[in-house]
């Protein structure tokens, strides 16, 4: 398997997502054939740089990928797009950073050679309840895009992961690629079209199935595993470990204990902004700099 990131801006949980998710895959090594990173910060990546293909991407390719609709997340089909062109007809495996592989690489390297897979199936865009899933549906059914009419039982597939068998690989994500623009020119609501365009193209290129028996998703629980991975790359630093014993780490690691998904109210965060509101620090005290305290509250 190929594999392919994209990480952008200087927030460092990014980073050690995107880091994480890489350790986990060369736990299987021997089922990864490369690692591609398409990044503006490679001084990120220096500890796993042995192992990793950087492209550091400029402003102007940003700008090129997301099209003449000025559309963000048009990079991601472009980014397979840009590896399929590099690579030929080999298995690609697109994946978000906040992922790891906790499944059998085995398994999953033997399916890949005839099956596509996205995370997971989200329902038939037609059965799907909310508003801007109901809307994009009133939009798209019945029309064509990409030379493709959308019906109501094509389904809506998570892109947190994106795998396409190596046979016919470019022309599935031109399909994909077609979708997506033609989509933005007939302003289709933009949030979930690459995802949609991706899975339509993958459905009509191939048997499409979902990938988290192999491949976790934590998009609904971040915070929760920033923390577990923050924990991880700190006990590593202290104890020195070098990549190997890392990887022996992963191994033996404990991925069911953390949920990937976790639901709180919106009235949670509206009753913590309004009590960090009443109740704002007090007693504030920086370092002392020449010519007095930076500040005291």
């Amino acid at each position: 398997m190929n594999l392919l990131y994209i990480t952008f801006g200087p927030r460092l949980e990014i980073h050690h997502q995107a880091a994480f998710s890489m350790l986990s895959f060369l736990t299987q090594k021997e089922h990864i054939h490369s690692i591609t990173l398409i990044t503006d910060a490679p001084e990120f990546y220096g500890h796993v740089r042995d192992h990793v293909e950087l492209i550091a991407i400029t402003p102007d390719t940003l700008k090129e990928w997301r099209g003449p609709h000025d559309f963000f997340w048009r990079i991601k089909i472009k980014a397979l797009e840009h590896l399929a062109l590099k690579l030929g007809e080999k298995p690609m495996v697109y994946l978000d950073t906040d992922t790891f592989l906790f499944g059998d690489g085995a398994t999953m390297a033997r399916r890949l050679t005839t099956e596509a897979f996205m995370h997971e199936n989200e329902g038939a865009l037609a059965t799907l309840k909310t508003k801007t899933e109901r809307r994009m549906a009133a939009q798209i059914v019945g029309k064509a895009f990409g030379g493709v009419t959308i019906r109501g039982d094509h389904a809506m597939w998570n892109a947190g992961v994106v795998a396409v068998p190596g046979a016919n690989n470019l022309k599935a994500i031109q399909l994909a690629l077609s979708i997506c623009d033609d989509m933005c020119a007939a302003d289709v609501e933009r949030r979930l079209v690459e995802q949609f365009a991706l899975a339509v193209a993958l459905f009509e290129s191939y048997p499409l199935h979902a990938g988290a028996d192999f491949i976790g998703h934590y998009w609904g629980n971040k915070e929760g595993w920033n923390e577990v991975i923050t924990k991880f790359f700190v006990e590593s630093y202290l104890r020195r470990s070098t990549l190997d014993k890392e990887l022996d780490a992963l191994r033996a690691f404990d991925f069911f204990s953390e949920p990937l998904r976790t639901r709180r109210s919106s009235a949670h965060a509206r009753w913590i902004r309004m009590l960090n509101g009443l109740y704002p620090p007090k007693g504030v005290v920086y370092v002392k700099q020449r010519g007095g305290d930076k500040g005291r509250g």
